[in-house]
């Protein structure tokens, strides 16, 4: 555990609100780092440590990243018109922040983010669309970039109102995206039927993509988490959503604890053991059991993951320093490359190290497993 500790504290001391070691993208178009989903992911799992450890370095760092980049009213590099639901994500890390510090600029920056919800536009059934330059269509990792915040901003701010707007959105997905043969999830649902990745019938794309499946279930478990239980059947009909998902993709672990690319086909020839998703199924697991979701046998299977994480990917290089490989960069459907959806594809992006999509999902599950030691 203190090595894991070891490699968070490297990741830290060489990055800045500028220049995070963690967005592999950004290093690669040679680009500043603003406002974006992938260091939101990374400065919510900073947090989370800090909510343990209670260690300042870890607030101080997350409070110094997001403070350089919320203006008072503003934040950099962010555009509400854009209406690209990712970059509701960062937000999530706005409300602890606030309490934390009090600061009404972040405050602020809450209901800037919550403004984009009201503004987005929506597919037939009710759905945000993933991004405005992807009309009518859904995708998985959009539940997770979008409503856990949106969930928080209802519970605390607004009284509730737009609770059923969340759950039915949720219950749209089980029921145009949801596989009844394996229990398992496409990645993406055009309602339009009209991109040529998706089928012209049911308007899905064509594969189980381990990382969407990991984003989709902490949206479910994080959704529920800041969610007020006494509104009764619907948290009680979602809580059940959740349980079937870990129970489907319990089914597809590997015998390292792992989980692979494209779920359902392990066997198939270049199809790998991924990072990122494996580790948030780990924290999926791990926070399900605690929270009382799922049975407590069901503990053995996240520590299973991330222990498989560890022995596989996480390594020293020769200069003794650490760290975490088997993350695949990016993977969507359609846009400029013509992302196809085929195993091919998802076979094609490139796997590299560090990257915060891989990193702060495996920091969110070793999080769980220290409070297991609590």
């Amino acid at each position: 555990m203190d090595k894991i500790e070891k490699y968070i504290d490297e990741l830290l001391e060489k990055s800045t609100p500028d220049r995070p070691i963690w967005n592999i993208e950004k290093i690669l178009q040679g680009k500043k780092s603003t406002w974006n989903y992938i260091d939101g992911c990374m400065i919510k799992a900073i947090l989370e440590m800090y909510a343990i450890t209670k260690d300042e370095k870890y607030f101080s760092f997350a409070d110094h990243f997001i403070d350089c980049k919320v203006m008072d009213g503003s934040i950099e590099g962010y555009s509400v018109e854009e209406l690209n639901i990712d970059n509701v994500n960062a937000g999530k890390t706005l409300f602890e922040l606030y309490d934390l510090t009090g600061k009404e600029k972040y405050r602020k920056a809450i209901d800037l983010v919550y403004s984009q919800i009201q503004k987005m536009p929506r597919t037939k059934e009710g759905n945000f669309w993933h991004k405005n330059i992807y009309p009518n269509q859904v995708w998985l990792d959009g539940l997770y970039m979008c409503q856990p915040f949106y969930m928080e901003y209802e519970t605390r701010f607004h009284d509730k109102k737009n609770y059923d707007d969340i759950f039915s959105q949720f219950f749209n997905v089980v029921k145009n995206m949801r596989d009844p043969k394996t229990g398992l999830y496409y990645h993406a649902y055009d309602s339009s039927r009209e991109m040529f990745w998706c089928d012209k019938v049911t308007g899905l794309s064509q594969n189980f993509w381990l990382r969407a499946l990991g984003w989709y279930s902490m949206a479910l478990l994080d959704t529920l988490d800041k969610a007020d239980a006494s509104v009764g059947e619907p948290y009680e009909k979602m809580k059940q959503i959740f349980v079937e998902l870990m129970d489907s993709m319990l089914k597809y672990q590997d015998e390292s604890g792992m989980w692979y690319q494209v779920v359902n086909v392990g066997g198939m020839d270049r199809n790998y053991l991924e990072t990122s998703g494996s580790s948030i199924m780990a924290y999926a697991l791990l926070k399900g059991v605690r929270l009382g979701f799922l049975p407590e046998s069901y503990r053995t299977y996240g520590e299973k993951a991330f222990h498989g994480i560890c022995e596989k990917y996480l390594s020293e290089d020769e200069n003794g320093e650490l760290h975490l490989d088997g993350i695949c960069l990016v993977a969507g459907l359609g846009g400029a490359n013509r992302r196809s959806g085929t195993f091919d594809y998802y076979m094609s992006e490139p796997v590299v190290k560090d990257d915060a999509k891989g990193v702060g999902p495996f920091l969110l599950a070793y999080t769980e497993m220290k409070r297991l030691e609590m």
